[in-house]
């Protein structure tokens, strides 16, 4: 078993996972963001998406970020009339963040972040006692 490789992948899953956790902390610090103006919009909800990518150098597929698009769901309204950025009817719009969601998400990613760590000790691990039946 080639450890570089083992360790190579999983680096490659943990900075994965940490720009998905960025993007869901981005999307839970604008959960709250409000238009301006009637004519604006709020925050839309961004998303990320993933792909396998051909490492040459070692041979191997690694996951990478494939792309981070916006979420095209509707937004929804709340009635504050006084709000600057309320339309005629006194309707703002919200952004498009489900707060439960965004922490599952978040939940997900610190996950897979934790078992890529845990891949990359016992493959460290397994160095280790390598190196300890060679002396």
């Amino acid at each position: 078993m080639d450890f570089d490789k083992t360790i190579q992948i999983s680096a490659a899953g943990l900075r994965a996972q940490g720009v998905r956790m960025r993007i869901i902390a981005e999307n839970i610090a604008n959960a709250s963001t409000k238009p301006l103006a009637p004519d604006q919009d709020p925050y839309r909800r961004k998303l990320i998406s993933f792909k396998n990518e051909l490492d040459h150098n070692l041979g191997v597929h690694m996951v990478a970020v494939d792309g981070i698009t916006k979420d095209t769901t509707e937004f929804t309204k709340r009635f504050e009339p006084g709000h600057p950025g309320a339309d005629r009817e006194g309707y703002v719009k919200i952004p498009n963040v489900n707060g439960m969601i965004e922490m599952m998400d978040m939940r997900e990613a610190q996950r897979s972040y934790k078992a890529n760590i845990k891949v990359i000790e016992a493959a460290k691990r397994m160095m280790m006692r390598t190196i300890d039946m060679l002396k």
